[in-house]
Order: structure tokens, then sequence, then C-alpha cells
């Protein structure tokens, strides 16, 4: 009996294309929470969508199947697509409104309450069967996450909600982006996803008048560089979770927690390192249970 390389090879690259997405989302919050300092929620939201755009612009442009195709703009889900920027849009606010009103480590833990819900929600919206093993694997890490966070005064103030809400939003994005057909390049979903944000977060911004005019070159480029990194964050996302089932990969989000930590600690001097002792030792054996059950059911499949 082989393993079938077909089964395990999309889980690896999904999963290094996940942690590379998880990366650039806490270098993204670290610029946000910067920026929130002089720009409301609303604002930065739709700074981050406009120019998140650039990412998906020029890998679709690079695409060649997508040229092969002749470059098709509509997909059959486009009502999917948008709806997904609606998601997002409102997971945006309300994730930046946290980073400028908590420390920057406790919004990003409670926001990784995400994975559970991405379990939890590819059962009824993706008919996944999610086993045993991959339920104790999601409930090992966010142990760790709470053990991590150690909740303290302002971890259950009003804004502790807010990062939860988010993480909602994000995994409902994350669950319903297999439901594209597969023909469909990820950046042409992404371009979907990013383009109704933005139109929310426009949307957002008109009826609340929260616009501040911006200050300077300096601020500018920050703008910018959050959009542009935010959008090749998002792009490895879609890209891993079209790659292989969500509830394998969800785990993994875990990873963001100890890169968080040590922004938070380095950057923004909140949070010391040794609270990562010990749960992060649960969230990496979270996510290796998950890789261990993965190689399990890939040597059980034979090569046809």
């Amino acid at each position: 009996m082989r393993i079938n390389r077909h089964y395990l090879g999309p889980f690896l690259r999904g999963t290094l294309c996940l942690i590379l997405a998880i990366f650039l989302f806490d270098v993204m919050g670290a610029i946000v929470k910067f920026l929130s300092a002089a720009y409301p929620a609303q604002q930065l939201s739709l700074f981050r969508n406009l120019f998140g755009l650039a990412p998906s612009l020029l890998v679709l442009f690079l695409a060649r199947d997508w040229h092969a195709a002749g470059r098709p703009l509509k997909i059959r889900q486009w009502r999917l697509g948008l709806l997904r920027g609606g998601f997002v849009a409102v997971a945006q606010f309300c994730f930046y409104t946290a980073l400028g009103n908590m420390a920057f480590a406790t919004a990003t833990t409670l926001a990784f309450a995400g994975p559970l819900l991405i379990t939890a929600l590819s059962v009824p919206i993706l008919r996944h069967r999610v086993g045993i093993w991959r339920w104790s694997a999601v409930a090992l890490g966010f142990v760790g996450v709470v053990m991590v966070m150690q909740p303290g005064r302002d971890a259950f103030g009003g804004y502790a909600i807010l990062p939860v809400i988010a993480a909602f939003g994000y995994a409902l994005t994350s669950v319903t982006v297999n439901l594209f057909d597969k023909s469909v390049p990820s950046a042409l979903v992404n371009l979907y996803g990013t383009g109704g944000a933005l139109i929310g977060a426009c949307v957002v911004v008109l009826s609340s008048g929260a616009y501040v005019t911006v200050a300077s070159a300096d601020d500018w480029f920050w703008l910018i560089l959050m959009g542009l990194v935010g959008g090749c964050a998002v792009l490895a996302l879609v890209t891993a979770y079209r790659m292989t089932a969500p509830s394998s990969l969800a785990p993994f989000e875990y990873v963001g927690i100890p890169i968080s930590f040590a922004i938070g600690w380095v950057i923004f001097n909140e949070a010391p390192f040794e609270r990562l002792w010990p749960g992060a030792l649960l969230i990496v054996a979270g996510g290796l249970l998950i890789v261990w059950r993965q190689h399990h059911n890939a040597r059980h499949k034979v090569d046809p």
C-alpha cells in the first residue's frame, strides 16, 4: 500500500499557504493598530480593501489559464462572491475597532476563535464529516489559546465581543470559498470578495461620516502597505482553503498566536513572551495531531 501523494500534497501546500496568510494578517493587524490612533476603523477598512485589490489584479493578469479562457470576469456564483465581501466588511470593522481599543495580543487571540468556528461551519455548509480527532485537535488548540490569553480585565470589556464577531465573519468567508467552481481562479474569487468588502466599507464610511483627511505622505505609505499586505494575505488564505478541507487546515491558524504575541511584545510592549507558556505547546500539539491524522488517512488510501 502506497501513500497517495495526490491526497497528501494539496494538504501540505494548503498548510504552507495558510501559515503565510496568517503571518501577513498579523503584520497587517500591527499596521492597523498603529494607524488607528489617527484614523477610524471604517476608513481603515476602506483603504485596506481599495489597495487590497492590487495583488489579486496582478495575479489574475499573470495567470495564463485566465488569458487562455478569454479573460472572463463574470462568474456563476457572483452573488456569493459579493456576499463574502459583506462578511469581510463586517469582520474588518469589528476587528479594527477592537485593535484600536484593546491590547494587540488580546484582540488577536480572541479572533483566533476562528478555527473552531470554521470546523463547526464546514459541517452544515460543506457537508463535511469532522471526526473525533479533528474536533479534539481544534479543542486542544482552543484550550491553548485561552491559556496563552490569560484573560484579564480588558478581555471581558465591551470591546471583547468584537474580535469574536470578526472571527465568525472571517470563518464564513473561509468556508464558503469552497462553494465556488474549481475552474474559477482564486485571484478572481478574491477580487469579488475584496470588491464586495470595498462597497460595504464605502457604505459604512458615507453613512457614518467617519473620514479623516490623510495627514502626511508617511501615512499614505502605511495605508497603502496595509492594503497590499492584507490583499496578499487574503489571496493566500483563499488559495489555501481551496486546496483542501477547511476543517483540516483550521487548527494551523493558531500559528498566528505566537506571532501576534511577539509583535505585541516587541512593537507595542504589551505582552510578555512568557505568557506563551504552556499554552503554545497545546496549540502546536493540536496542529501536529491534525498532521498525524492526515498522514494516517493518506497511508490508507491506495493509488489507482
